[in-house]
């Protein structure tokens, strides 16, 4: 509480979204025109990182250059690339925009480039939270009464319980900001409501979660017709499952929708009922629509990421822009923090699964890490991209290099 005469400091205001424009199928026209609509329609504060003469040209389309920063980045990623393309790409739009969160010159990155790309070199680039074994995507799913977050949608394949009960914790930071959730309730998505169905390692999950010592809201197992049910706000799987998962709701509702148009246009009747229903259908539609959410959010990392589709046109990413926005406010790093210090995990040795680096890096057959002065020059780092390319300026939108 305040006392009389002093006034709550307000809080505040995050840095802009950096949006990596040359991601996507359709990039960089259709998300430079999303763009655009978050900055006129929304107020959403941004940068735009790629090539900064296509980018400018675009914006020239819409009148509005120079009134949003521009940083260049010479390479970009493409589509089929998969995780390694964070060490063969080092100055790509995902690598730059990363550095600018970094700097604390960007809040978020919105990305609808190649998965596997963006999630490898997010990782590389901010580094996992302490005490996260493994980053999740998490996805809103369309559920009534209220939306469903499902997580992880295909960032983590290979999970141990320990990561699963991590993923309750993060999916849970993520409610409470995305969809305004006091204490969301946590189901395991599996093959049977009981305990003792699935794998062992939904099995040893399902125990962790059970024992109540973590401060989650777990309701037990759930199964795959009721993930559109929502029985419980937060579904958890592994990476793999969720990606399958996902990508069949994703055909099935596209499939759903094609049928009733059919069905409502296949007679001079029926085109007349769906006229009277117009208003009703368009409102299902759009909630159907993975458009309206903004896309998947990478969690677990010192940096917020979001991944726009493959495919996503102007109104999706004006969506994941939008959502990038609201978790930045929403301080949703500091929030999943707080949960995973919340949710140490003691393992089947006796130790607390709460870890400051990621289990890779603490391998044992990793070589011990030496300065790169002292390492030989075959393993010296050739990854050179730690700032953005010279003369890259943000405050005034000028992001080409300087000419030699």
């Amino acid at each position: 509480m305040t006392g009389k005469g002093e006034s709550r400091a307000a809080p505040a205001r995050p840095a802009p979204i950096a949006v990596d424009t040359m991601g996507g199928d359709h990039a960089p026209a259709e998300i430079i025109a999303g763009a655009v609509a978050a900055v006129r329609d929304h107020g959403v504060r941004l940068v735009l990182v790629g090539q900064a003469p296509r980018i400018r040209r675009e914006l020239d389309r819409f009148g509005i250059s120079g009134e949003i920063p521009i940083v260049h980045a010479e390479e970009a990623l493409d589509m089929a690339e998969g995780a390694l393309a964070s060490r063969r790409k080092p100055r790509s739009s995902v690598a730059i925009a990363c550095h600018l969160i970094k700097q604390g010159r960007a809040s978020a990155l919105v990305s609808a480039g190649s998965t596997a790309g963006v999630v490898a070199t997010a990782r590389l680039r901010l580094k996992g939270q302490q005490g996260v074994l493994r980053p999740a995507i998490a996805v809103t799913l369309p559920t009534r009464p209220r939306p469903t977050v499902l997580l992880d949608a295909g960032a983590t394949a290979d999970v141990k319980p320990e990561t699963l009960v991590q993923f309750a914790a993060l999916g849970t930071a993520y409610a409470q900001i995305r969809l305004g959730m006091e204490r969301p309730s946590v189901g395991l998505l599996s093959i049977g409501a009981e305990p003792a169905k699935g794998d062992k390692v939904t099995r040893n999950a399902h125990e962790l979660l059970a024992n109540g010592r973590h401060g989650l809201h777990f309701a037990g197992n759930v199964e795959g017709h009721d993930l559109l049910e929502g029985v419980v706000d937060v579904v958890v799987t592994d990476g793999f499952t969720g990606n399958v998962a996902l990508k069949t709701m994703e055909g099935t509702v596209r499939m759903a929708l094609a049928e009733v148009r059919e069905a409502m246009t296949g007679s001079r009747t029926a085109k007349l009922g769906s006229f009277l229903q117009r208003r009703q259908f368009t409102d299902l539609r759009d909630r159907l629509d993975s458009e309206t959410y903004g896309g998947g959010v990478l969690l677990g990392l010192n940096g917020t990421v979001v991944i726009a589709h493959g495919a996503s046109q102007a109104r999706a990413v004006t969506s994941a822009c939008r959502l990038a926005h609201e978790l930045a406010a929403g301080r949703i790093i500091e929030r999943t923090r707080d949960q995973i210090a919340a949710t140490r995990t003691p393992s089947r040795f006796g130790r607390l699964m709460h870890v400051d680096r990621d289990p890779a890096e603490t391998s044992p057959d990793r070589p011990v890490d030496r300065p790169a002065a002292e390492r030989p020059a075959e393993e010296r780092p050739h990854d050179t991209a730690t700032t953005p390319p010279d003369g890259a300026d943000i405050a005034s939108g000028r992001g080409e290099p300087p000419a030699p």
